[in-house]
């Protein structure tokens, strides 16, 4: 198998963490490689490879290089321990303590699926990682569109984990996921932070949420490549607005550019682009952009 970047460094134990600071937080155990290989790779299955590095910059930025080049195939997961550069939509840092969370990329050659509907996976993504952490761990997971996963800590929504989707060459996206899992309140990156721990989770073990996560990516992925990526034969649009903590809300919509747009956010159209309703009585879709919540729905 081969050395996933940012692999070098401490001798390690197999489990992907060098056995100088393996335990250096009781409370946070290493994932296990052998472990999830042998639980999520199964003949037929979309996973062909879970690799577990303990520190690397960016696992999306890893992924891609290794895709790009040809030295991934689809179902790879690469899962870091820490990231030191990890990023989100915009270019903006992701950090966390080692084995704060999950922090793990994979990739997909969506064949059969039409490229312009690829715009749906971190949406796709984003239902998938709401109902494996409402099934596993209790959580309430809602989705701010287009790639934030919010839970409620105390009567209030904070932002545990994001999605961000690059494309790696022709044929490949690679899908990058962030979840902050055991972040205490001291170690919160930002005020409006939040993790699984904080939210009341039944369950902070890694290996559990990883696993159930996974899953249940896989099951939305072939469900919606088997009817090409339709967002509606799939069920995926209709599930998307469901969840979705945007819709019904008055927004801002900040454009790249420098623009914005107010308006209700009132759907999730066929191409998973927020549907806004201005004062000026138009329905404005947007494609990209940072969304605000203005108003609770």
């Amino acid at each position: 198998m081969t050395k996933p970047p940012g692999a070098e460094g401490s001798p390690s134990d197999g489990h992907g963490e060098s056995r100088s600071d393996r335990w250096s937080d009781l409370d946070r155990p290493p994932l296990n490689g052998t472990a999830l290989r042998r639980a999520l790779i199964r003949e037929g299955g979309l996973w062909s490879d879970v690799r577990v590095t303990p520190r690397t910059g960016s696992t999306n930025s890893d992924l891609v290089a290794l895709a790009t080049d040809e030295k991934a195939d689809e179902g790879v997961v690469l899962v870091a321990e820490e990231q030191n550069a990890g990023r989100g939509r915009l270019d903006r840092q992701w950090t966390a303590p080692a084995r704060s969370g999950l922090f793990f990329s994979v990739l997909l050659r969506p064949t059969g699926v039409p490229v312009e509907r690829w715009g749906w996976l971190p949406l796709l993504t984003g239902v998938a990682v709401a109902t494996a952490l409402s099934k596993v761990a209790g959580v309430d997971t809602a989705l701010k569109w287009p790639n934030d996963l919010l839970v409620t800590v105390g009567g209030e929504e904070r932002k545990t984990g994001g999605i961000l989707a690059e494309r790696a060459g022709n044929d490949a996206v690679v899908v990058g996921i962030g979840i902050n899992v055991t972040l205490r309140e001291d170690e919160l990156p930002v005020p409006g932070a939040g993790s699984l721990a904080l939210a009341g989770a039944t369950t902070t073990d890694r290996d559990t949420v990883l696993r159930a996560v996974l899953r249940s990516l896989e099951q939305w992925y072939e469900k919606w490549r088997a009817v090409g990526g339709d967002p509606a034969a799939s069920g995926l649009q209709e599930t998307y607005a469901a969840g979705c903590a945007t819709l019904g809300r008055v927004v801002r919509a900040e454009l790249p550019g420098g623009t914005s747009i107010t308006g209700e956010a009132v759907a999730v159209d066929g191409d998973g682009r927020l549907v806004l309703a201005t004062e000026e009585g138009v329905q404005q879709p947007v494609g990209a952009g940072d969304i605000v919540h203005l108003r609770p729905a």
